[in-house]
């Protein structure tokens, strides 16, 4: 259900309203967290280490293919969500040949239409230009590709996320991508992060769907909405990926160059030459952790989707099929600030008046 700019501000203005949508996303309070984690069930990751980026793509997918197929079968049309957090530095974004690697997979297998969606930290259009993803359409027209720009398209379903002050706020995610006729294909890749360490399928998801304003509108950008502190930053990243997840197709981790250092968009390319691939996306991303050789424990976001059950994140519960993770792992260097990241994981510090207090009667706390 797409949402009108009215609809929005009356979504805005209704807290009660957001706090019961709020409410309906969590998980099942009659599960512990050890319990929804389990319930994930085992999951499959291939890996492929290769000389060939595009080669590399379409291998990792086709050794999960009857997991694909199956997913394919009842949609209607695909759509490939790249990671273009730059529009004009190559190394921060989508390789063509990662796209072109996921298209000769699709080719004999899927005969609707393809999108490639996206909406970038920037002018998602001249990315398309930049990054030669508007070739596609013209060099592969028998997959009927399209490329759209989520931010122009405006469709978009709101959810409710906390601000700096835990409040409530809303936030725009591209009607698009909860489109239940629509295969998604996170097309990702491996690189360091500024916020929460490192970023691959799952954010790409995460802050590639909430839209921002377009060239010649008054500014504003729903992604901002997440850079309100470290905690809340996780934490509405796991919101948001249990509404995106539904819609969830395959995770496509491009590694062939990934980033290191002041990522995701400043770092310093590593020679990983691998491509990962799965239809759990929390799984997807705990193998490309370990290639990057960065403790899983620092990843807020990707704990919290664990804990949850939105898929696995403990690596004994985890098949990978190909090479040994050891065998390709590459210690990546970290953003400079690193320490500053890791600060969700401690203590808060800043606490409120005693309120509640078990020093209380009973009757006064839970009557």
């Amino acid at each position: 259900m797409s949402v009108s700019r009215r609809g929005f501000v009356q979504l805005a203005g209704s807290g009660l309203l957001l706090q019961s949508r709020l409410l309906k996303a969590q998980p099942a309070v009659s599960h512990s967290l050890t319990e929804a984690q389990a319930s994930a069930g085992p999951a499959r990751v291939s890996l492929v280490h290769g000389e060939d980026r595009r080669k590399n793509v379409h291998d990792a997918l086709e050794a999960i293919d009857d997991q694909i197929k199956a997913g394919l079968r009842h949609r209607k049309y695909v759509v490939i969500k790249p990671n273009n957090v730059s529009t004009t530095r190559q190394l921060a974004a989508t390789h063509v040949d990662a796209l072109n690697g996921i298209l000769d997979y699709l080719e004999p297998r899927f005969h609707g239409p393809v999108v490639i969606a996206e909406s970038s930290a920037g002018d998602t259009l001249e990315g398309f230009e930049n990054f030669r993803y508007t070739q596609l359409p013209t060099e592969r027209r028998s997959q009927k590709i399209s490329l759209v720009d989520l931010n122009r398209e405006g469709k978009y379903e709101t959810i409710p996320l906390l601000d700096y002050d835990l409040h409530i706020t809303p936030v725009r995610l591209a009607a698009r991508v909860l489109d239940p006729d629509a295969y998604v294909i996170s097309s990702a890749m491996l690189k360091t992060h500024n916020t929460v360490v490192a970023t691959l399928s799952v954010k790409n998801m995460v802050l590639g769907s909430p839209l921002h304003s377009i060239p010649g509108q008054t500014t504003w950008s729903d992604k901002r909405k997440y850079h309100v502190g470290l905690r809340q930053t996780h934490y509405n990243m796991l919101i948001t990926a249990q509404k995106l997840r539904t819609n969830w197709g395959v995770a496509l981790i491009d590694g062939y160059e990934g980033m290191e250092g002041n990522g995701p968009s400043s770092g310093t390319p590593v020679d990983s030459r691998i491509a990962i691939a799965s239809t759990d996306f929390i799984a997807a991303d705990r193998v490309g952790i370990e290639a990057m050789g960065i403790n899983p424990d620092w990843i807020g976001y990707l704990n919290y989707c664990g804990q949850a059950g939105l898929g696995q994140f403990d690596l004994s519960k985890i098949e990978v099929i190909g090479p040994g993770i050891a065998s390709i792992r590459k210690k990546y260097q970290l953003h400079k600030d690193i320490q500053e990241e890791l600060e969700w994981m401690g203590p808060l510090n800043e606490l409120p008046p005693r309120v509640g207090s078990l020093l209380q009667p009973h009757e006064f706390i839970y009557g």
